[in-house]
């Protein structure tokens, strides 16, 4: 049995206008030609578009408080990557039960992005299937690579395509080598093949991504700590790569214990305060604290059903530790105080 998708020029219209913006903002950022922090916080993946659109208007309120020190960026993901098996997202199976309605998903999937950008936030998105990329692509404005795949060379073309920063994830050994060379590669001019706005298989071609840039995200050993954000910074500096890195609060870097995220953030807040060369911060957030059974039928829509999240009102105090953090580093860089000053390549102002 077969299912005809509908191409993506048949779901894709009505992208939000302030996308071109917000990846021109969090490339500014990247490049420190911003002085803020990127944070790119939200649920693990999005299984109930209503309650994760609840979820974006809490996020955006708190946005408007803090936008003179973040870039708070919403975590949209459709995907779920999986090692062997289990729910790989609402965007193949919306209906949560594996019949993989794509046809569904993929329509329900974009008015979601399109609601979620209409609060004003910028979109978060990990690209796990190429095919499915241009789906949702044109709604986003930082996309990631993740651990499980960025060693994969139609990742890494795909990269090199997308027109938004895209990170990528160190592997799930905690190796630096493969983000890295995915960075280098997205970097260059690619022709693969993809599919295009029609529905029709085609000839991509790409003329390189400027802003790939490393995610910290653990492995079996963290690498949050200083001694491994200067190691990365180091390894990139070896590679010709502009030194800068977001950090992971979850993932490997948490052990996936939602409750040692704040102790991360702390940590890497200090970091920040010296100057180190973070351009931004990942959490992992929801409505409610933990993660539900993956079995469990109706699906709780305020807890997420894959890695467990912190919830909202043990979010917002970390979005203050981190605005602050941010407010003193850009004092600092002011003052000429940094600890770290060669992180930070372009002089900052209170611009």
């Amino acid at each position: 049995m077969q299912d005809t998708l509908p191409s993506p020029v048949e779901v894709t219209a009505g992208v939000a206008p302030d996308v071109a913006r917000h990846r021109e903002t969090v490339s500014a950022v990247l490049a420190r030609r911003d002085p803020r922090l990127l944070v790119i916080v939200g649920p693990c993946s999005v299984h109930d578009p209503e309650a994760a659109l609840e979820y974006a208007g809490l996020l955006a309120g708190a946005a408007a408080r803090y936008a003179d020190d973040l870039v708070v960026v919403l975590r949209a993901y459709l995907e779920k990557p999986r090692s062997v098996t289990g729910w790989t997202g609402f965007l193949p199976d919306p209906t949560l039960d594996g019949k993989g309605d794509l046809s569904t998903g993929v329509r329900l999937g974009r008015r979601f992005l399109l609601d979620a950008a209409a609060t004003g936030l910028p979109l978060a998105y990990e690209f796990v299937d190429p095919v499915l990329a241009p789906y949702v692509a044109d709604t986003v404005s930082w996309g990631a690579i993740g651990a499980r795949t960025v060693a994969s060379q139609p990742h890494r073309q795909l990269a090199s395509w997308l027109p938004m920063p895209v990170g990528m994830k160190n592997c799930v050994s905690g190796r630096l080598g493969p983000a890295v060379d995915a960075i280098r590669a997205a970097g260059a001019a690619h022709a693969f093949p993809g599919l295009g706005v029609d529905g029709r298989m085609k000839t991509l071609r790409s003329s390189g991504n400027p802003d790939a840039h490393l995610v910290l995200r653990g492995g079996p050993v963290p690498n949050y700590d200083a001694a491994s954000v200067a190691e990365a910074m180091a390894v990139l500096g070896e590679a010709g790569l502009p030194r800068r890195a977001v950090v992971d609060a979850s993932h490997g870097n948490s052990g996936k214990d939602h409750n040692r995220q704040p102790g991360v953030v702390a940590d890497v807040a200090g970091q920040i305060r010296d100057g180190a060369a973070v351009a931004g911060v990942m959490i992992e957030s929801y409505l409610r604290d933990g993660a539900q059974d993956p079995e469990r039928v109706p699906a709780d829509p305020a807890v997420s059903r894959t890695d467990p999240c912190l919830g909202w009102e043990r979010t917002v105090p970390l979005l203050e530790s981190l605005a602050s953090a941010s407010r003193e580093r850009r004092g600092n860089a002011v003052r000429g105080t940094l600890r770290d000053s060669e992180s930070l390549r372009v002089p900052l102002t209170d611009g």
